[in-house]
């Protein structure tokens, strides 16, 4: 009853390697034949991220001006969804993550990340939910689970994604907002605040006990790995139960990481990244430092880069992809493929090379298809299948 009554107002509705190794050539896979590449819906405004619903044929698709769409996996067609909260839409803010709860549908809980705002210019990330109804969709009883600390005025770097590992347990990419003072003094290297961090809290925002850092009074509690520049891709290994993140470099330098409790990811004191418009390196590199954790994969300075957003390892019935992770990519206009073998990763070729998308975001849905965010201002949602 739910999908036919979504459908039925969707119709009227408006149609709007080893840790530290590096990225080379891609290396090639076993031959296959290309995806198969389809839009869903078009005319997006700015989609940031695509979730899809476990129990009906539908996606979830933020814009970063502010709206949420329920969209029809197999017509396209779309309705706003109704109760989102008021967002600091400026810069590289606005409305952001979308994910489901891990009890859903039965507690049919969203979540949303997104920037807010103070009167004074000042900014943040947070993390709500609301119990989301698809006939005529809606969020009821949308609330504020829990804001980073401190608010900054700056509009960029906010992170930000959430994902929920298989124990419940739910984690908040933030960016470090932009600061440029690259050294020991640099607020990601600070773990009393919450910029440039991975935060790990409760279903309803509240700080787990076995957090790494909930005893240390000069601490943060919500922070479970810190020394992030920009992470805007989680993703949670469907056989391991591990959570990897994507993050951004300055010039190249760009990481993809796989979270340990405590650990702290180097920026910018250790780092593969150079200073834009420069050869000069942000940091040491992280070999040099043992205090570190390297990441698994990265595109180091010199590469190229691959700017990487959204994340999602593939679990539908295709063999060969089962496993395999997948990143958006936006200065790289592609979606990156890696095979993933514990903390080995491969890249083979990319997907959607030739048709100019900056990808922000990946999710893999119970049909077995990719559906991909396309960063644009009149932007389509994708699905990709083998």
């Amino acid at each position: 009853m739910r999908r036919r009554t979504f459908l039925s107002l969707a119709a009227g509705a408006t149609a709007a390697g080893c840790a530290g190794q590096t990225a080379g050539r891609p290396t090639d896979g076993p031959a296959t034949a290309g995806p198969t590449v389809e839009p869903v819906a078009t005319g997006f405004a700015s989609p940031w991220a695509v979730e899809p619903l476990p129990d009906e044929p539908a996606l979830l698709v933020t814009e970063r001006p502010g709206d949420l769409w329920l969209v029809s996996r197999s017509t396209g067609d779309r309705a706003r969804v109704e109760g989102t909260p008021e967002v600091f839409a400026s810069g590289q803010g606005g409305l952001l993550d979308a994910t489901v709860g891990p009890n859903y549908p039965d507690e049919p809980l969203l979540y949303l990340t997104y920037a807010v705002g103070r009167p004074d210019g000042s900014s943040s990330t947070r993390v709500g939910r609301g119990r989301l109804v698809t006939d005529a969709p809606r969020l009821d009883g949308f609330e504020a689970l829990y804001t980073a600390e401190p608010f900054v005025e700056s509009s960029g770097h906010f992170g930000s994604r959430v994902a929920f590992d298989r124990a419940g347990a739910m984690y908040v990419t933030v960016g470090d907002r932009q600061f440029k003072n690259f050294g020991p003094d640099h607020v990601a290297q600070d773990p009393t605040n919450d910029l440039g961090t991975t935060l790990r809290l409760r279903p309803d925002g509240s700080i787990p006990e076995g957090n790494p850092f909930v005893d240390d009074a000069t601490a943060g509690g919500a922070v479970f790995s810190y020394g992030h520049r920009n992470s805007q891709g989680l993703a949670v290994h469907p056989d391991t139960g591990a959570v990897w993140a994507t993050e951004f470099g300055e010039r190249d330098g760009d990481e993809i990481n796989l979270l340990r409790a405590g650990a702290n990811y180097g920026w910018p004191v250790a780092d593969e990244s150079c200073k834009y418009g420069t050869d000069e390196p942000v940091g040491v590199s992280h070999a040099d430092r043992d205090d570190v954790v390297a990441p698994v994969h990265s595109w180091p300075c010199g590469s190229g880069g691959f700017p990487p957003s959204g994340a999602a390892f593939y679990r539908g019935r295709h063999g060969p992809w089962r496993g395999d992770l997948f990143v958006g990519g936006l200065a790289s206009r592609s979606l990156a493929h890696l095979r993933v073998d514990g903390t080995r990763v491969t890249e083979v070729d990319p997907l959607l090379e030739n048709r100019g998308w900056r990808v922000r975001d990946v999710a893999s849905a119970p049909d077995g298809a990719l559906y991909v965010a396309v960063d644009a201002d009149d932007a389509p949602v994708a699905r990709v299948e083998p």
